[in-house]
């Protein structure tokens, strides 16, 4: 996977261009309203996201398997730490996060790596920490297209499984930890397809334990 982004970051630079996700900024919202200030965030890519939290005053660290997003984010965010590792195994951060936002990594994994994944934030973070993940929903206009690998996920490039999350899917995935908040919220884009609207799953649980 680190090879298909580097290639892409390589090509297209900051893909996404510079403003973050809305999800971000509903994020940022709901971590002020639960004094989170040590934050990580897996899959940080070029920094587009994680800026608004260091601008923000939080304390943020990034994970990042590609090197090319990572040399792009040391200018675009350079308060911002970030770490150039696979978010499916971050056992060589050191210390524990007061909570987690994730932006579209969680639906690129296929079931056993999700599990992973999942259990690798949890580690991460402090007991009551908030964690924020989006995803793609089911309701995405790509939803369908490619082979399905696995139900609900499909390989629309070769090498690249996309998971389409239902709510029942996601708080399923994330069973044992209180939910905060969850929705769909619509997320503008353009990067070189032209202008389009992700319609994006997210939710927020409270980690409780180191076993979900």
């Amino acid at each position: 996977m680190n090879e298909y982004w580097d290639k892409r970051y390589q090509a297209e630079g900051k893909i996404w261009g510079d403003e973050p996700s809305l999800t971000a900024r509903r994020a940022l919202e709901i971590f002020r309203s639960n004094g989170v200030n040590k934050l990580l965030v897996p899959g940080s890519g070029y920094g587009r996201n994680t800026r608004l939290f260091s601008t923000a005053g939080f304390t943020v660290t990034g994970v990042e398997i590609s090197m090319e997003a990572c040399r792009l984010a040391m200018s675009f965010d350079p308060e911002t730490r970030v770490f150039n590792i696979s978010v499916l195994d971050m056992s060589t951060l050191r210390g524990r996060y007061d909570g987690i936002y994730c932006f579209n990594v969680l639906h690129l994994f296929r079931e056993a790596d999700r599990r992973v994944f999942i259990r690798q934030c949890v580690k991460n973070v402090k007991e009551n920490s908030p964690m924020f993940f989006t995803v793609f929903s089911e309701n995405e206009e790509s939803y369908g297209k490619g082979a399905e690998v696995e139900k609900n996920t499909f390989e629309s490039k070769p090498g690249r499984p996309v998971h389409y999350f239902s709510e029942a899917d996601l708080r399923y995935q994330l069973r044992g930890m209180p939910v905060l908040e969850t929705g769909l919220m619509e997320d503008r884009e353009n990067h070189g397809e032209g202008p389009h609207t992700h319609i994006l799953r997210y939710i927020c649980v409270r980690k409780t334990n180191d076993k979900p």
